[in-house]
């Protein structure tokens, strides 16, 4: 979308007041419920219809896919699109159900638009975003991450404020929450504050920074505590041969 706004300018009338269209209708969600890199493509004409729905409240219609497989048409009043992590959704208010639901964009397809206009209703949340979020609280099976950090606060929101939830503990130290389905991202944001930190929960964080902390140590020509004493490029079987008795 950056890069789209920078060239937007010299784009024919009909892509431009779609892109414009996308940027205007979309709210950006973060990445704490996001750990890992969603592997799912959205077709950029799915993305475009839907934004000018959201932007001329064009009531809709389009065929989804649920989590089990099931296929069944909708007809929505589209509101905004989220995109959280690295995966879309569309927030809009379901008129055979008579509630509001998210979707997600890759489980969406061929969008049309009706040609009915409709008075747009009242969100149930602070904005989309939060409603995308609330509904994958409550469905979520992933990770609740806590670290202590010893930075302040506000340093470490400028860092990764975005993405976690900040409380300082005292002026030198804070408390880091957040959530992932996959552990990823908690391991690379947590690097990226420069602080030293410790992992309050869950174990299989540790776990994880082990592994990349051992890794990143071999790359940067670290010898692992098996390899002490031995030359550059060693064989662990090397390695061991050649430790004092």
């Amino acid at each position: 979308m950056r890069a789209l706004a920078k060239v937007v300018q010299v784009m024919p009338a009909r892509l431009r007041r779609r892109v414009q269209a996308l940027g205007a209708m979309t709210v950006p969600g973060g990445w704490e419920t996001m750990g890992g890199t969603a592997r799912e493509t959205v077709d950029p004409e799915v993305l475009t219809t839907l934004a000018l729905a959201c932007r001329d409240t064009e009531r809709i219609r389009f065929s989804y896919t649920a989590a089990g497989g099931q296929q069944t048409g909708r007809h929505v009043e589209p509101h905004r699109l989220v995109l959280l992590g690295r995966r879309w959704y569309l927030v809009a208010y379901d008129l055979d159900r008579q509630g509001w639901r998210s979707y997600r964009l890759d489980r969406l397809a061929a969008p049309d638009g009706t040609g009915a206009r409709f008075r747009p209703r009242e969100l149930p949340g602070a904005d989309a975003a939060t409603f995308v979020r609330a509904g994958i609280q409550s469905t979520r099976t992933g990770y609740d991450i806590e670290v202590i950090v010893e930075a302040p606060a506000s340093v470490v929101r400028e860092r990764i404020g975005r993405w976690a939830s900040v409380s300082p503990i005292g002026g030198t130290r804070c408390r880091v929450r957040m959530t992932a389905d996959a552990l990823e991202w908690p391991v690379l944001g947590l690097g990226m504050i420069g602080a030293e930190f410790r992992v309050i929960s869950p174990p299989e964080l540790i776990d994880w920074m082990r592994d990349w902390g051992a890794r990143f140590s071999r790359a940067a020509g670290v010898l692992a505590p098996f390899q002490r004493g031995s030359s550059p490029g060693c064989q662990p079987e090397q390695a061991a041969r050649t430790r004092p008795a």
